[in-house]
């Protein structure tokens, strides 16, 4: 059995893992990333489906305000693999449409002429937005105590604004209902996309499956010295005798002056119960292992289900929309994004975020719905054939950003020596997105450092008129 030694191990190959280790690497740090799937990526992987004889995922996008993994993929030279979109198209099943575009106007102005034209809105929901907009003009709550089913309540915002604009923004953000988002997180998302600046609510959609999108980060770390290990599953984790971390897997052991422990909170949680630490730290061991448990305990998920459409013709020349008034909420073209070749058909993906509800349902039950649904916006869905679907339930996507859930969100440092926290459900100040994996990985591995902001990229700044308030 082999026995490798680092400066520091990384378990983990998500964004998080895999952004603390490009950092360290960069920093002159022997890296290891223990990664027990055979592929990188974490939550946002893809995988070839055995039945479809396709590699398939589950959409991930990042926005113009991702300023972290827009910097991470600069370094890896991936930055080329994500295809940016200025317009937003809003689609209701009886044809209407309604576009959002940044304009000539300086920020926060720029979306105003978008929002004055949107066709799925009257002038009382309007009105009723713009007013809910400005409480997030400077900024966003910083006590997260707050629901923003309660924000809308307390700002008198229409119905119809609810379901054409604040509802599908926060699902497709947040991935979660209003009654359980936080006006706090929610408040940062409409201020930063629509606001802060005139980039900022750009889209960004990977062109390529996701774990050949991040695979460009783990070619990165071993580039600068360090190793990405995959199909290595941690069997244990001990701290020895002389502080260092010794972690065994299957076929071998590594040692490090510090471990990054990056995995979603239900893995972290399973292997804190699991970790041997030396005589000298055993007296507060079990207080700093409660204190942990308990706060990964106050973590809930929030699912997440894709249906993979493969038609014999484009059903339509968008590459992505969002869909009002059913149960699908968003709608993307990936053979159009990716730019296969015609003879490949219309690959489509279509998103129910925080879909509690489909988790219990059939295959047949949530396709049937999804086609009757897709057909309403697109006819053309009735003539064309479908050659093969797919199914993807995401149980465990993200974590739901809760009322008063800051207090439960652990820093990277913990007080075992050598030992840090990374994964986005951490306190990285950011929602369950890539952008605040990579926030973390970055904040845990300027902790290995001493300094817990050496890492990280610069916000985007205030641009237009926002210069003179921010």
């Amino acid at each position: 059995m082999s026995h490798e030694f680092s400066d520091v191990i990384v378990v983990g190959a998500g964004a998080a893992g895999l952004s603390a280790a490009a950092a360290l690497s960069g920093a002159g740090k022997r890296v290891t990333v223990l990664e027990r799937k055979p592929y990188v990526g974490g939550r946002a992987y893809s995988y070839e489906h055995p039945a479809l004889g396709e590699v398939v995922d589950s959409q991930h996008v990042l926005l113009g305000c991702c300023t972290n993994l827009i910097d991470l993929c600069e370094q890896a030279g991936s930055v080329g693999k994500i295809r940016w979109y200025d317009k937003q198209i809003f689609l209701e099943p009886n044809g209407t449409s309604s576009i959002i575009e940044t304009s000539y106007l300086p920020a926060p102005l720029h979306f105003a002429p978008s929002f004055a034209t949107m066709s799925t809105l009257d002038w009382k929901d309007k009105v009723g937005m713009a007013r809910g907009l400005m409480e997030f003009f400077r900024g966003y709550p910083s006590e997260d105590s707050e629901s923003m089913e309660q924000w809308l309540k307390r700002t008198r915002q229409t119905e119809r604004s609810i379901r054409h604009f604040w509802n599908p923004i926060l699902m497709a953000t947040l991935n979660d209902r209003a009654a359980h988002c936080s006006t706090r997180y929610a408040g940062k998302v409409f201020h930063e996309l629509f606001l802060k600046s005139s980039t900022g609510g750009r889209l960004g959609i990977p062109t390529v499956p996701l774990s050949e999108f991040y695979q460009s980060i783990a070619r990165l770390i071993e580039v600068r010295g360090g190793t990405v290990q995959l199909r290595a599953s941690v069997e244990s984790i001990t701290q020895e005798p002389d502080g260092r971390w010794r972690v065994d897997v299957a076929n071998g052991t590594y040692s490090g002056d510090a471990i990054i422990l990056a995995l979603p909170f239900e893995q972290t949680r399973k292997l804190l119960s699991t970790i041997s630490l030396n005589d000298h730290y055993k007296g507060s061991a079990l207080r700093t292992r409660d204190q942990l448990e308990l706060k990964l305990a106050r973590q809930v998920h929030s699912p997440f289900t894709s249906i993979l459409l493969w038609f014999d013709r484009e059903i339509t020349d968008l590459d992505h929309a969002w869909l009002l008034d059913t149960t699908i909420e968003w709608f993307f073209h990936k053979s159009r994004i990716r730019r296969y070749a015609p003879e490949k058909g219309s690959y489509i993906e279509l998103v129910i975020a925080g879909s509690r509800a489909q988790l219990g349902l059939t295959r047949d039950e949530i396709l049937s719905s999804a086609l009757r649904e897709l057909a309403m916006f697109f006819p053309e869905v009735k003539r064309a054939t479908l050659i093969k679907s797919g199914i993807l339930k995401e149980a465990r996507a993200t974590f739901s950003v809760m009322p008063e859930l800051d207090r439960f969100r652990p820093g990277a440092q913990t007080d075992w020596p050598g030992f840090f926290l990374a994964g986005d459900w951490s306190a990285t100040g950011w929602p369950s997105t890539m952008e605040g994996g990579v926030r973390s990985g970055r904040l845990a591995a300027g902790a290995v450092t001493g300094d817990s902001e050496r890492f990280m990229a610069r916000e985007i700044p205030a641009s237009g008129l926002m210069r003179l308030f921010l």
